[in-house]
């Protein structure tokens, strides 16, 4: 079947055509005008439809080493192993200089990339912060279309920034390693705070010990990071081990554990509300800039004003007001003189 239009890649995505949906997912990344377009055209044909099951939303986040692309591959396993189609987003650092990506945490879940139950798509985080990639929830909603049941999200690295991919998905999980209290202290309260599932990975052999004392102190401390409000789920900290598969059915018992709980009581239906709102106003902002950008004045009064700038004869911030000035009109020193 051909999938060159937007019906046909509505319908392969139905029909959970692999082909149509790596297609899907490589429109809506692109960064040209016109597949924008059509990428929103293919996103609002597939919502029409209203006939959707809800997928679990997880992003998976954590330190370098500390064993994610593993340990989602277990997971995965796991998760087919239930009959339960998996998808999965990795999401990998763009270098700065190039913007050039490895995406290579595909090779490290050889297993799951193999089974016919599992989807993976390496995607380049580019200038996109929070751990993300730039059209992340797009692919989510695409997946879900394609009737994947479980959406596995690794985010880049752990950080302060990486909070923001939370406000994308139903399910927190951070990983850490046994002896994580430098790492802690590194992540600090903003990540620990919105961490539904916390596990420490690695928590076997010599480490055994370690982790055990690691999830006393980590589970010791969870009660001074959550909000008085959020009754409906207690976080959890489990040990795992990716390489041994240890406490990995333990992971997945409690990830359909808080789908049922929080499905059961209209605590998921309320976040997916919200977050389609923060959804709405995150392609106004994307929309707004690349219009910016396009504008013809605007580009011709930037390449006059970077110049002289670079070469200290004008400040940013007055370059900066020049133009916004210059695409918002009269209405900008309205606007400004109101605030």
């Amino acid at each position: 079947m051909s999938i060159d239009s937007t019906n046909d890649l509505a319908t392969g995505i139905r029909q959970g055509e692999r082909r149509a949906l790596a297609k899907a997912i490589t429109l809506i990344e692109s960064v040209k005008p016109e597949d924008d377009r059509k990428a929103a055209a293919l996103l609002e044909a597939l919502s029409r439809k209203g006939e959707d099951q809800p997928a679990l939303r997880v992003a998976i986040s954590g330190p370098p080493g500390a064993g994610k692309s593993t340990l989602i591959d277990a997971l995965g396993m796991e998760a087919v192993s239930r009959g339960l189609r998996t998808a999965v987003l990795t999401i990998d650092p763009s270098s700065k200089r190039s913007g050039g990506s490895i995406l290579g945490d595909k090779t490290r879940m050889p297993r799951l990339s193999a089974h016919p139950l599992a989807f993976i798509r390496p995607s380049a985080a580019g200038a996109t912060l929070g751990g993300v990639a730039r059209r992340t929830r797009e692919s989510m909603s695409l997946l879900e279309s394609a009737g994947y049941g479980l959406i596995l999200v690794e985010t880049v690295g752990v950080g302060q920034s990486e909070t923001e991919v939370a406000g994308m998905v139903d399910l927190f999980v951070l990983v850490l390693l046994p002896n994580a209290g430098d790492e802690l202290q590194g992540i600090k309260r903003g990540i620990m705070e919105l961490a539904e599932l916390i596990l420490i990975n690695k928590s076997d052999g010599v480490f055994t010990q370690a982790a055990e004392l690691t999830r006393s102190q980590i589970q010791a401390s969870l009660p001074l990071l959550r909000r008085p409000e959020e009754q409906t789920w207690t976080p959890r900290v489990l040990l795992v081990s990716a390489m041994e598969e240890s406490g990995i059915g333990a992971v997945m018992d409690t990830l359909q554990e808080f789908q049922h709980t929080m499905t059961a009581n209209g605590v998921l239906e309320d976040k997916r509300r919200r977050q389609a709102a923060g959804w709405m106003w995150e392609r106004v902002y994307d929309g707004l800039r690349q219009r910016f950008l396009a504008d013809p004045a605007i580009r011709k009064l930037a390449g006059e004003l970077e110049p002289q700038v670079r070469r200290g004869e004008l400040g940013a911030v007055t370059a900066a007001e020049r133009l916004l000035k210059v695409h918002c009109g009269n209405g900008y020193d309205n606007h400004v003189g109101n605030h």
